[in-house]
């Protein structure tokens, strides 16, 4: 080859080279800085962003700094898609959040003591490590039931007998969860239960407050056995979020968000989640917030602003 041609082959291969490293520079200078803590948008928050497939959504969301990703749902999907959920998670070096393993609401499952129900329970558990073994999770929610209402008909037919004093319907939740957390243990597990509101959402159910739940995990004494403390639910059934958080911080492992009034992102409501978020972080927490909340806003404008709301709730 003639210097000269050299020369001009090297040029040529320089500028290539040049611009290849501008263009991967500019590809990664679209992706957003990660946030301080693990915020994980579910299936649908960026749905007009991405499209309709769940593994697109969840790439647009690590390109917007996300880490995590939330869906309640995963124990009903095909063991395909979960496996190629599963599978773009870890590329993105993304942590899953909670699915439902158990939830009832209007039926107090755990509360009373029937065996065929606490059977349907202890089968959910099980089919629900061979979920989080395939799709790398760590927690999955359970939501206890209802209390056990004044004593009808119906209620003795179904159930044995009439209203359960709460004594006995808190220790018939114990034992049930004792159960749970004997499936859970040898796996490294960990369900989290959820106390709900009365006021606005579910009215009824067994597990309500966070000293409740704090207790409950005192007693069932497991480290499979923790606090979902969702914040949103949290501010309606009690305020005082803050001290709340701190008294029974040993017994959380998972948080989830929302605003109120009307569940939404951080900063449509009064809660004030800077300073939550901030002292959340100050306290070391390494787990995932799930942004269990609908989109004020409709659209990609929607979408956009609730990546805001946690660029702006993110900066302490």
């Amino acid at each position: 080859m003639q210097r000269r041609d050299f020369l001009a082959a090297t040029g040529a291969a320089s500028t290539a080279f040049a611009f290849g490293t501008a263009a991967s520079s500019a590809q990664e200078s679209q992706k957003s800085k990660p946030f301080q803590l693990k915020y994980a948008p579910h299936v649908n928050t960026f749905k007009q962003s991405a499209g309709n497939d769940i593994v697109d959504q969840i790439k647009f969301a690590a390109d917007q700094g996300f880490t995590a990703w939330e869906d309640n749902g995963m124990l009903k999907r095909p063991v395909e898609e979960q496996n190629r959920i599963a599978k773009t998670m870890s590329q993105l070096n993304m942590q899953m959040g909670v699915f439902v393993a158990y939830a009832s609401f209007d039926e107090p499952v755990f509360a009373v003591k029937n065996e065929d129900k606490w059977s349907e329970v202890l089968e959910a558990i099980k089919v629900s490590v061979e979920v989080a073994k395939r799709t790398n999770v760590k927690w999955m929610t359970v939501v206890p039931g209802s209390v056990d209402q004044q004593g009808n008909s119906e209620n003795w037919n179904r159930y044995g007998g009439p209203r359960l004093a709460e004594g006995y319907q808190t220790a018939n939740v114990i034992e049930l969860l004792k159960r749970c957390s004997a499936i859970l243990e040898p796996h490294d597990l960990v369900m989290v239960l959820e106390p709900l509101n009365w006021y606005a959402n579910h009215g009824g159910t067994f597990l309500s407050r966070s000293d409740q739940a704090y207790a409950l995990c005192k007693a069932v004494d497991s480290p499979s056995c923790k606090i979902l403390f969702d914040i949103y639910h949290q501010q309606i059934t009690e305020g005082n979020l803050i001290p709340n958080i701190d008294a029974c911080w040993d017994e959380i492992a998972y948080f989830q968000s929302g605003d109120n009034p009307g569940r939404k992102e951080p900063g449509t409501g009064e809660i004030n989640y800077r300073n939550v978020f901030k002292h959340i972080h100050s306290k070391g927490f390494e787990g995932i917030i799930g942004m269990e909340h609908g989109n004020s806003i409709k659209g990609k404008e929607g979408e956009q602003a609730v990546i805001q709301a946690y660029r702006d709730a993110d900066a302490f």
